[in-house]
């Protein structure tokens, strides 16, 4: 019997960027399937958690990032531009956020149709993968279509959609915090929360408990 999860993931995580390809790869050669339930980050629904966080904070994220990256072999760079509009020395939040809104209902749109952990894989290593200028040409068209997707469709629906789209991205908010847990990556699997990218093994692990085979 195939076995079904959630991944709770943010498009401006990079922990949630180093996750998916690892989770992708165990949906792919273990029977389990995992749906990509999309969440709009921090930066979105606390603008001020930046502000508050302890002065320390962003240099070990940044240090200890990019040694998980180094570790397991991920491709990894700075995000260019940042899916967040934020003052770097400030950490201040801008009102006008021209790529978190589309990202996040793009992998919703892509959620809805069964392909959510594959576009979010793909569209993240533009992001986090160290492309320059993600957002513009054909590199996000590339993604979609790598992950059996078409961008223009999605696009579509994300802009006649976006009010739905967003009730469903709230949602998954929701059930992330009713599964236990409030940050993303996180795996909820028979209502039990795995968060961070370093806790994958242990879902696996969770999931043999329960019958998880090979393909």
């Amino acid at each position: 019997m195939t076995l079904t999860a959630d991944l709770f993931w943010s498009f401006r995580s990079p922990y949630s960027y180093l996750a998916v390809g690892r989770y992708r790869a165990l949906a792919a050669s273990h029977d389990v399937t995992i749906r990509l339930r999309p969440v709009y980050p921090l930066a979105i629904r606390q603008p001020d958690f930046f502000e508050r966080n302890h002065p320390n904070w962003l240099s070990y994220t940044m240090r200890d990032m990019i040694r998980v990256a180094q570790f397991h072999g991920i491709p990894f760079g700075p995000p260019r531009p940042d899916p967040i509009v934020q003052n770097v020395a400030t950490r201040a939040i801008a009102a006008e956020q021209p790529y978190i809104y589309r990202l996040t209902r793009l992998g919703q749109a892509a959620a809805r149709r069964g392909k959510g952990l594959g576009f979010a894989h793909e569209v993240g290593q533009l992001i986090w993968g160290g492309a320059v200028d993600w957002h513009l040409g054909d590199h996000l068209a590339g993604a979609a279509r790598r992950a059996g997707l078409d961008l223009a469709e999605l696009d579509v629906e994300a802009v006649d959609d976006a009010a739905a789209l967003d009730n469903e991205i709230a949602g998954n908010q929701v059930a992330l915090e009713i599964a236990g847990h409030w940050g993303v990556p996180t795996l909820v699997f028979e209502g039990e929360p795995f968060f961070g990218q370093d806790r994958i093994e242990m879902a696996k692990w969770r999931m043999e408990q329960k019958g998880l085979k090979p393909r």
